[in-house]
C-alpha cells in the first residue's frame, strides 16, 4: 500500500497485431488490379512542382464507384492536401451514403513506381473515420513497383486513433 496513491497495481500490457498479405503485381484480382490501375492514372494528374512526389489513390465504393484523387501541393505549405485524404472526403461528399470499400495508394517520383508507401497519420485517421461512418472495414492496398501489400482495415493503420483507445 502506497500513502499517496492507494494500492499500486502492476503494470498491464497489451500485444497490437495485424495482418498483410503481400502480393505481386501480378497476383492482384480483377478488381484489386483495376483499383491500382486507376491509382496510377491519379498520381499522373498530381500537383507536385514542390516535392516532385506524385501520389494518386483511388477508393471503390460499395456500388461499384471508383474514384480517384492525387496529392494536391501549396507553395503555403502546409496547404496542400494528401491523395487519399482528397479522394476519401470526395468519396463523402460526393457519395454520403454509399461505403468506401477499398483504398489503394501509389506513388511516382520521376516517372517510376516507387516501392509501397504507407499513409500518413491525418490520412490514416480519415481512412478509420470513414471505417466508423459506414461500419465496415476499408481494405487499403499499399501499391508498389513490384508489389502490393494488403491491409485488411484501416484499424490496423491506426490501433491508437481518437476514436477509441
Amino acid at each position: 500500500m502506497c500513502p499517496a496513491f492507494g494500492t499500486i497495481n502492476k503494470m498491464e500490457e497489451k500485444k497490437i497485431e495485424f495482418k498483410i498479405k503481400v502480393l505481386k503485381s501480378g497476383e492482384l484480382s480483377v478488381e484489386d488490379g483495376k483499383l491500382r490501375d486507376a491509382a496510377i492514372r491519379a498520381a499522373g494528374r498530381a500537383y507536385a512542382p514542390y516535392s516532385h512526389f506524385n501520389v494518386g489513390a483511388a477508393v471503390l465504393l460499395e456500388n461499384g464507384t471508383v474514384l480517384e484523387g492525387n496529392n494536391q501541393e501549396n507553395i503555403a505549405y502546409p496547404s496542400g492536401l494528401c491523395a487519399e485524404r482528397v479522394v476519401l472526403f470526395a468519396a463523402g461528399a460526393s457519395f454520403p451514403g454509399v461505403p468506401v470499400i477499398a483504398l489503394a495508394i501509389v506513388a511516382i517520383k520521376n516517372g517510376e513506381i516507387q516501392p509501397s508507401i504507407s499513409p500518413c497519420g491525418g490520412c490514416r485517421q480519415v481512412a478509420l473515420e470513414a471505417e466508423r461512418r459506414y461500419g465496415r472495414s476499408v481494405r487499403t492496398l499499399l501499391c508498389g513497383r513490384n508489389d502490393t501489400v494488403i491491409i485488411s482495415s484501416a484499424r490496423d493503420l491506426l490501433p491508437l486513433s481518437f476514436i477509441e483507445i
